[in-house]
């Protein structure tokens, strides 16, 4: 198992760093650039954002491969009863569906219940095809067997609901890509000591490798996003793995432990929708976007892009461990474990607040000129001892001339 698990990253890996140069060059052929046109963008350069076609070329080429030789070999059966070959192609084409409208969107910029309509019809193909959470079993709880109807429903609601999830997380470099990373190793785990089939093992490595091989150009400062078209591709491939990898066991765990391992995102996106119907006092207020996410919220706190991304980072790599360790070591291991996560997370940010009360450097990401408030500006008019925050609007780096927000806390 392990030779599979390691040709799966590596191939993946490889394919996606060869692969994501040229589709940066195809981004600004076909126009699937990002213009930051508002406030709410966090990035202020004009970026291509067709990294998604690079992860995804990455993962199905792995996968594939890995299928061929394993069914050579008789390590895997695709037609046997539990129907492998059958649900992948589900899985295949539920992505390319998904993927056709998601580059339109990536280029031409669609609506929100378009891109909507796009994600529930991969999900129903997944679906159509055999992929089902069909059966879930609570302890000390007598549950009746799940009518197919509720099935259906309940996995098409996962599958759009972990689509959006990862989606709507999307607001800084490598975010995404970098949580995804993280839920993606945690559920390899998870599988290996829960004995799920081999083939979501398989899967979920070539997806871990595919964005490890994207990182690199993502991760701040960015060269490329992933675009629409990558972070819906996340969200599905990660909401239907991890249903192939906790079917074996069809007990609670095949909801909660996934539910946990994408904490994050799920949390952030009910939270938006909760957010934005009491602000909008409408349902159609769901579709329109804000910057009120986590992300907005950390930086708003005096963070750096690059500091909240590794703080989400840690966020969701704390929900991954706590999950392992209620599989492996049982509820209270686990709740020990949050405990003192939660302790170091206090402790850490008192510290963060003291230092942030001394003075305060900024530093141009254009240039790296760095503005000191012991110094000013004084050829701008700007006297020493001038915190960044109090400089005119109309500032600009006195090297390169940008704008105040095109600097970041040194």
């Amino acid at each position: 198992m392990w030779g599979d698990v390691a040709i799966a990253f590596l191939l993946a890996f490889i394919i996606t760093i060869m692969a994501t140069p040229y589709t940066i060059k195809i981004a600004k052929k076909i126009g699937a650039i990002d213009i930051p046109k508002d406030k709410r963008r966090m990035h202020k350069k004009v970026m291509p954002k067709f990294g998604g076609p690079a992860v995804i070329l990455g993962f199905l080429i792995s996968t594939i491969y890995l299928l061929i030789v394993m069914s050579m070999e008789g390590t895997i059966n695709l037609f046997g009863q539990e129907e492998y070959g059958k649900k992948l192609l589900g899985l295949f084409l539920g992505i390319l569906v998904m993927s056709i409208i998601c580059v339109i969107d990536d280029i031409k910029t669609i609506k929100p219940l378009t891109k909507l309509f796009g994600q529930i019809l991969g999900a129903i193909i997944a679906v159509s095809f055999g992929i089902r959470i069909d059966a879930v079993t609570i302890p000390f709880l007598n549950i009746p067997e799940m009518n197919e109807i509720i099935s259906i429903i309940l996995t098409i609601g996962w599958i759009v609901g972990v689509t959006n999830a990862i989606n709507l997380i999307d607001g800084l470099d490598g975010l995404s890509s970098g949580i995804s990373v993280i839920s993606a190793i945690s559920l390899l785990i998870i599988f290996v000591l829960n004995g799920s089939p081999l083939i979501s093992i398989i899967l979920v490595t070539a997806l871990a490798g595919a964005l490890v091989g994207f990182l690199p150009f993502n991760f701040a400062p960015a060269k490329t996003f992933i675009g629409d078209t990558g972070s819906n591709f996340l969200g599905f491939t990660l909401s239907i793995i991890s249903i192939l990898g906790m079917a074996k066991t069809y007990t609670i765990a095949v909801i909660v432990l996934p539910l946990i391992v994408l904490g994050l995102p799920i949390f952030d996106t009910l939270w938006a929708i909760i957010r934005r119907i009491i602000k909008g006092k409408s349902i159609k207020a769901i579709f329109k976007a804000d910057k009120g996410h986590l992300h907005h919220k950390i930086v708003a706190r005096g963070f750096s892009q690059k500091q909240a991304v590794l703080i989400l980072y840690g966020i969701s790599a704390t929900f991954g461990i706590f999950a392992v360790i209620l599989l492996d070591s049982g509820i209270w291991k686990a709740l020990s474990f949050l405990l003192m996560v939660i302790v170091a997370l206090g402790l850490g940010y008192k510290n963060f607040q003291q230092d942030r009360s001394d003075t305060q450097m900024y530093e141009c990401i254009e240039c790296k000129y760095i503005y000191n408030p012991k110094f000013g500006n004084e050829k701008a008019g700007i006297n020493p001892g001038t915190p960044f925050e109090q400089l005119p609007d109309d500032w600009v780096c006195p090297v390169c001339g940008e704008g105040k927000d095109m600097f970041e806390m040194h």
